[in-house]
């Protein structure tokens, strides 16, 4: 992004292994710019024709490390004694070895959601962790996607499956199988609810007690008397409400 928003004349990389032997602990790439004349002949930019600017692009550790090594190494008056500078090197290695973790992370992370996705796809719910992220990706399938659904509620709502028990979304597609959640959130909720709303009728027409006995909020009266009038709903429209419990799976 640095070389395609400026005209970057100049890279140093830190990152470069005869770098990290002179100075390990210190990873970073340093960039000289200007702005581009693409920039430079608008007129809120003119100011700044052939002024250079440095820019150092650096992970949150590598940036501790340097903010660490400057104030102490650098503003120090005598050299630092020796037992401190064995300090730094072993803080190096575990600030290098956090990076790497870090990124190794980020990347498994990435795969995993990639391949929740397309396990999804091919209908291999039995392989499917409950996740916010695989659980959103299973909804817009089974449901239709909803944008106005927030990040929070996935989470919250993945907390809330594997707290009645379920441990993949198999469980969770076996247990709302054959269930209409338009007909039901209309019956249920008096119209067409969002999609987690429609999701919740789903589970609690599917679950009854075992909903209300496991839920997070199944102690509150508010949300015991919230569900009673659903089931009421329900069975008043000849709906037949069930007792599924996912199965403990080894």
């Amino acid at each position: 992004m640095v070389q395609e928003e400026f005209d970057a004349f100049q890279r140093v990389d830190h990152t470069a292994s005869a770098e990290r032997e002179q100075r390990l602990g210190y990873l970073s790439v340093h960039y000289l710019v200007r702005l581009g004349s693409n920039r430079t002949k608008l007129s809120e930019y003119k100011k700044f024709d052939g002024l250079t600017a440095e820019i150092q692009v650096r992970t949150v550790l590598q940036h501790a490390w340097a903010e660490i090594e400057h104030d102490i190494r650098y503003k120090s008056t005598s050299t630092i004694p020796q037992a401190i500078s064995r300090r730094f090197l072993t803080l190096a290695g575990l600030l290098e070895i956090a990076d790497h973790e870090f990124e190794a992370i980020q990347k498994e992370d990435a795969y995993i959601r990639a391949n929740a996705r397309t396990l999804i796809e091919e209908r291999r719910l039995n392989e499917v962790e409950i996740t916010p992220d695989a659980l959103r990706s299973y909804l817009d399938v089974r449901l239709g996607s909803d944008d106005r659904i927030s990040d929070f509620t996935y989470d919250w709502m993945a907390k809330i499956l594997l707290s009645l028990g379920f441990q993949n979304l198999g469980q969770v597609d076996e247990c709302i199988s054959g269930l209409d959640d338009d007909k039901l959130s209309r019956i249920a909720l008096g119209g067409r609810g969002g999609q987690v709303s429609r999701f919740e009728v789903l589970l609690a027409a599917s679950m009854e007690e075992n909903f209300v006995k496991n839920h997070a909020w199944g102690e509150r009266t508010w949300y015991r008397e919230l569900l009673r009038r659903w089931r009421e709903n329900l069975r008043k429209a000849g709906i037949t409400v069930g007792s599924y419990q996912p199965r403990k799976v080894e």
